[in-house]
């Protein structure tokens, strides 16, 4: 309830500009915000109570077209105040001041940690006795794994912002 596609929501229910939550859906989504917009603002005149309802309709709609333009499921709106882990508040404040460098520091410091962990953990368990079976495959699954994590990272880093979505906080 506190993501930006909510803020954005309901910045466009107090200030009566459908535009600004426009901003965070698909254009093949326009239609229905609007439509939904149009039937909230309605709604709104009514009692107090009709007004809640309205408003958290609108949320609702907005954030999942919002997702549905991404790819993503919508699994309802969540409650303000959730861990949204250590990376969206650094990014979001990199955002606010303009400047990627602590971003790029965490990001990087963090991949320097997790390569150097498994390689470690890799080259301990290379020498083992060939005949040792459970010791080569706990290598070969340390090695393959150093492997595809890489690998994975790499099309993560190239891939589209959304691409592989994988349930960051928006609502």
């Amino acid at each position: 309830m506190d993501g930006p596609v909510v803020t954005a929501a309901r910045k466009a229910l107090e200030t009566n500009d459908v535009t600004i939550a426009l901003a965070y859906v698909p254009q093949s989504g326009e239609g229905e915000v609007r439509a939904a917009f149009d039937r909230v603002q309605k709604a709104r005149k009514a009692a107090p109570e009709a007004r809640e309802v309205a408003d958290l309709y609108f949320y609702e709609t907005v954030v999942r077209v919002h997702r549905a333009g991404e790819g993503a499921a919508y699994t309802g709106l969540k409650p303000a105040g959730l861990d949204e882990g250590p990376v969206i508040p650094v990014a979001e404040k990199a955002i606010e001041t303009g400047s990627p460098d602590a971003l790029i520091r965490m990001l990087t410091e963090t991949l320097r940690e997790q390569i150097e962990h498994r390689f470690t953990h890799m080259m301990r368990l290379r020498d083992h006795d060939p005949r040792d079976v459970a010791k080569a495959r706990a290598y070969v699954e340390a090695m393959l794994g150093l492997q595809v994590y890489s690998h994975k990272l790499y099309g993560a880093m190239k891939a589209d912002a959304h691409e592989g979505h994988s349930g960051h906080k928006h609502g």
